[in-house]
């Protein structure tokens, strides 16, 4: 059976030079999929906000959301370290609401870690998550909770200050205690500078090739959905959704035009209970199927 990495483990995968490959994953199916091929880290974003549930942000989603989604990823994957995202206003609360709200979705979700969006701001509620025993990935960069404070999804670190500002805080999360920073829409020079200034792996998501590993969403990934957007940084490797839009178009077809179901999807009696049947039949006056 699969074991989950452990925290040495995966700081020694970036000492060696191998790379971290993470997935995101909302329920059984697709957490059971990503631990059989081999996914290192499965993440259950609050991305499950606009890829799942329908919102417009990240904004709407809700620790018992995060709770129940966390739950089911762990059923599917029991061997592959499972990291939730705290949703929006579930910290920077204080140390000890942060820490109450992190101890649940260890203990009711079934994670192994949590992540948060955010830099040295963050450096006592981590120290204080850390020190309880809860580990903490980072994320630094295009953070989506606040997404209307940055003025949308757009690229960080283009400026000066931004990228100067994005390595400080890369130093204070390390320094905080976390085992690893995501990296979100960040230029590649800074997040490959990032990388070789700490000593946690960084797990890139539109931040080039400099990074210890990358994440991304299953669903982009797949192209499974409608609408999807093409995005620069997503490699699609499958176009899954075309495939069931496809499939679910010839089922309705098929109803339509009675083509399903046929005799071999039904049932049939045997033969005491068939002349059983026919005696009903003609007593009734109906015709059996």
């Amino acid at each position: 059976m699969k074991q989950a990495l452990t925290l040495p483990k995966i700081k020694a995968m970036k000492q060696a030079g191998h790379k971290i490959a993470m997935l995101t994953a909302y329920d059984y199916p697709s957490a059971k999929l990503a631990e059989e091929a081999g996914v290192d880290m499965i993440l259950v974003g609050d991305s499950l906000g606009n890829v799942v549930l329908g919102y417009d942000t990240t904004v709407p989603v809700t620790l018992e959301d995060m709770i129940y989604h966390t739950r089911a990823v762990a059923r599917g994957a029991t061997g592959t370290m499972i990291v939730t995202d705290m949703p929006f206003a579930t910290y920077r609360l204080g140390a000890s609401e942060t820490l109450r709200n992190a101890a649940r979705l260890m203990r009711e979700g079934g994670a192994h870690a949590v992540k948060m969006e955010g830099g040295a701001d963050l450096a006592e509620e981590i120290n204080r998550l850390t020190a309880a025993g809860i580990p903490v990935v980072g994320h630094l960069g295009l953070t989506p909770q606040s997404v209307h404070q940055i003025g949308g999804y757009r690229v960080q670190g283009k400026q000066q200050e931004e990228a100067e500002k994005l390595l400080a805080d890369a130093k204070a999360l390390e320094q905080a205690g976390v085992f690893a920073i995501v990296l979100e829409l960040v230029t590649e020079p800074i997040a490959a500078a990032i990388t070789q200034s700490v000593s946690v792996p960084t797990i890139g998501i539109g931040a080039g090739r400099g990074c210890d590993g990358q994440v991304l969403v299953y669903h982009d990934l797949l192209r499974y959905g409608s609408g999807i957007r093409d995005k620069r940084f997503v490699k699609t490797y499958a176009d899954i959704g075309s495939v069931i839009r496809q499939a679910i178009s010839d089922y309705v077809g098929d109803v339509k035009s009675a083509a399903f179901p046929e005799e071999k999807h039904g049932f049939q009696l045997d033969e005491a209970a068939a002349k059983t049947m026919e005696s009903i039949t003609r007593l009734y006056g109906v015709e059996a199927p």
